[in-house]
């Protein structure tokens, strides 16, 4: 009996002993963007490049810009021309050639005609 009570301590002592350690957590790559990526544009930068896309329409004189979704490197703005101070023009902006320009133009110089 005090040969199998020793043996068993023995087998137990020996198990704890070859416990292997734990794997270490690898590291995973971030994905960086391919296309760079502009700053959200402001009031400034929309002037820019609504005048640049509409020479012949009024100047702006207000507007706001919010991102077009998650994943859109889209951005919607509002607009107003002119002496309006109201956003009642929407166009959306979109990069191009490492700026932010008029998508579909005609249509938001068509808006602006004077």
């Amino acid at each position: 009996m005090k040969n199998l009570a020793a043996l068993t301590a023995l087998v137990l002592l020996a198990a704890c002993g070859n416990e292997q350690p734990a794997p270490q957590p690898t590291v995973a790559a971030v994905a960086t963007p391919t296309t760079p990526v502009l700053p959200a544009p402001d009031d400034k930068v929309f002037a820019a490049a609504f005048a640049k896309a509409c020479p012949k329409a009024d100047k702006v004189n207000t507007s706001l810009c919010k991102s077009g979704g998650m994943g859109s490197p889209d951005f919607i703005c509002q607009y107003g021309l002119g002496k309006d101070t109201y956003l009642r023009n929407t166009v959306t902006l979109t990069q191009a050639d490492q700026a932010w320009v008029v998508k579909d133009a005609d249509k938001a110089c068509a808006q602006g005609a004077k």
